[in-house]
């Protein structure tokens, strides 16, 4: 049976878009990495599979696959383009919408402007909860990559990010440390590698190699990550543009136990059907 499907992005960060309102969705792995396939299926960085709330103060739960088929916790851009569905699609009438996902419960705002704000949750810093082998909290830690040393920054955002700031994005960092730094033993559950560049107090240029995708065009949790770190170690204000490969966003963290607010475009590209059962 066809199974109608919205394509959408967020600063070039792209998504098949399932209604599981509406359709019964329950697809495996292997579906999923075929339909983000950018040749024998749709194509896309992520799938996201918007669901009915189990919880009464919660309007939508939300699941988000990699396109290698994993399940990740947390998407900043998938998140954003989850309240522009749900409100394109006719699921709500509402501009402020509370979704669940893996990590938890956010709020979505749709602004006039067209943007949307996405509440991505308080930064953790504890190595325990990333999850990242070490023994006490630093703002900085030694990894060993290909026999050097760098330093990086670990959190978790709903999803774990390792950040290092650089002073070249474009010096082949990303392409040769960032699949390395992702699969390192020390993150046992594999990790978003972020490298950003500093341009000023209130500007940033970063590049995001994310868990089971690779580069992507921009990633909205890795740019808040990267803000917090910024912000942690003196180096930034509390609202920062954050400029991806895809475009801008916005980010403003006020400090220790505030939660981090990303903004930012989401945008539908087409929509159209897929046969999944062709595809295997």
């Amino acid at each position: 049976m066809p199974i109608p499907f919205t394509k959408m992005q967020g600063l070039g960060n792209d998504f098949v878009v399932f209604d599981g309102v509406s359709h019964h969705i329950d697809l495996s792995s292997e579906q999923f990495r075929w339909i983000a396939h950018r040749r024998f299926g749709v194509g896309c960085d992520q799938i996201l599979v918007v669901e009915r709330a189990e919880k009464p103060d919660v309007d939508f739960r939300f699941r988000i696959y990699n396109a290698d088929g994993s399940e990740a916790e947390q998407c900043g851009n998938g998140a954003r383009c989850i309240a522009r569905f749900a409100r394109d699609r006719g699921l709500t009438q509402k501009d402020e919408i509370i979704v669940e996902s893996l990590a938890g419960v956010s709020t979505l705002r749709l602004e006039a402007s067209g943007e949307v704000t996405v509440e991505m949750g308080i930064p953790e810093f504890d190595p325990a909860n990333v999850p990242f082998a070490a023994k006490t909290p630093q703002i900085v830690y030694d990894l060993e990559i290909d026999g050097k040393q760098i330093q990086v920054s670990v959190l978790s955002l709903g999803n774990p990010h390792a950040v290092q700031i650089v002073d070249d994005i474009d010096n082949g960092l990303v392409e040769s440390q960032g699949p390395l730094i992702e699969s390192h033993p020390r993150f046992p559950r594999r990790v978003n590698a972020g490298f950003m560049k500093v341009v000023d107090r209130r500007h940033v240029q970063l590049r995001v190699h994310e868990r089971g995708v690779g580069e992507t065009l921009a990633c909205g949790s890795g740019a808040g990550a990267a803000v917090v770190v910024g912000c942690r170690r003196g180096l930034l204000d509390d609202t920062v543009q954050v400029t991806l490969p895809g475009g801008a966003a916005r980010v403003a963290w006020a400090g220790e136990g505030e939660p981090v607010l990303l903004t930012g475009p989401a945008v539908t590209t087409y929509e159209g059907t897929i046969e999944v059962a062709d595809l295997l």
